[in-house]
């Protein structure tokens, strides 16, 4: 059976976000549990890598998520799509920086670029209904 990254069958129907945030939430907390000091690190470099500098966070969360769609990483595109949202970006721009996800890496863009849109979608659904 032909797989994606993420163990998947190409073409399989993938988990919305919140599914996704689920499935990982255990294991992620044992496994911070069994290396703190590793998850700790991660966590600040990627506090430190996302901090707006000369580059906005907003344009750095555009970047990780054409970076998760090349990577095929569901729990990626979770993350980053969510971040996106907080960070004030716009459908439209991550429509574009999905084109160019598109563009580098063909095929395998034209599926985990609509998935990236989709969760964006219910990222950006999530935080206006828990605003009202």
């Amino acid at each position: 059976m032909d797989v994606c990254r993420t163990g998947a069958p190409r073409g399989a129907l993938v988990q919305h976000s919140h599914e996704v945030r689920a499935e990982l939430r255990e294991p992620a907390l044992a496994l911070r549990a069994l290396i703190p000091d590793v998850m700790r690190g991660y966590g600040e470099m990627s506090r430190a890598a996302m901090a707006p500098g000369d580059v906005s966070t907003a344009t750095k969360e555009l970047i990780a998520i054409a970076i998760a769609i090349t990577r095929e990483c569901d729990g990626c595109i979770v993350s980053h799509t969510r971040s996106a949202v907080r960070a004030g970006v716009t459908r439209q721009q991550v429509a574009e920086a999905i084109g160019v996800a598109i563009l580098m890496n063909g095929g395998p863009g034209t599926v985990f670029g609509p998935r990236a849109l989709r969760a964006f979608d219910e990222a950006l659904e999530a935080s206006t209904s828990s605003s009202s």
